[in-house]
């Protein structure tokens, strides 16, 4: 977007929408930050429950490198680093050499943090199938309301088009009828 382009044709605010975008984003991040009872008092703090749970999910094929960590938890890779190096002092997890590439470690999670991650697994696996339809509900919202203003400025476009077409019309006819007089 160019400098001088700042504010046209911007939509208004659409409170209503953004109000359905805060609540999936709160639903689902809720979902996520609760833990099962015996972790979070005695256990890990929940940042390093999240990078043991991003480094024992990560996809097939893909290591579980700092890069790799950080692009998986959103934060930028300095941040990454020093979460990573905590979680390794509390013992959660381990650095081992990467195969593929000497000069890079990767995470690796020590057999006390595979028995946590299937307790959260399990955990969070029950809160989705209870908490999974108000999830459905208010994403389907979202997607009815944005499908719904596509189809209204549809319209509105061509209903636009339309009216020029009929104003140059008009304007043709008023021409030849001036040229023929």
């Amino acid at each position: 977007m160019k400098a001088n382009d700042r504010g046209r044709g911007a939509r208004n605010l659409d409170v209503a929408q953004l109000q359905r975008l805060a609540e999936f984003r709160f639903s689902s991040a809720a979902l996520f930050a609760r833990e099962p009872g015996g972790i979070g008092a005695d256990g890990p703090a929940q940042p390093a429950i999240s990078d043991v749970a991003c480094v024992g999910g990560m996809p097939e094929g893909t290591a579980p490198t700092i890069a790799n960590v950080a692009e998986r938890m959103l934060l930028k890779h300095n941040s990454t680093v020093e979460l990573v190096d905590r979680t390794i002092a509390q013992g959660l997890l381990r650095r081992v050499g990467d195969e593929a590439d000497h000069r890079r470690f990767c995470c690796a999670l020590r057999l006390k943090e595979k028995r946590i991650l299937a307790k959260l697994a399990e955990f969070h696996t029950r809160e989705l199938e209870q908490t999974g339809p108000e999830l459905v509900r208010a994403l389907d919202g979202i997607v009815r309301a944005t499908r719904h203003d596509a189809r209204q400025a549809a319209r509105l476009a061509m209903r636009n088009a339309n009216r020029r077409g009929a104003a140059t019309g008009d304007r043709t006819k008023q021409r030849r009828k001036a040229v023929a007089r």
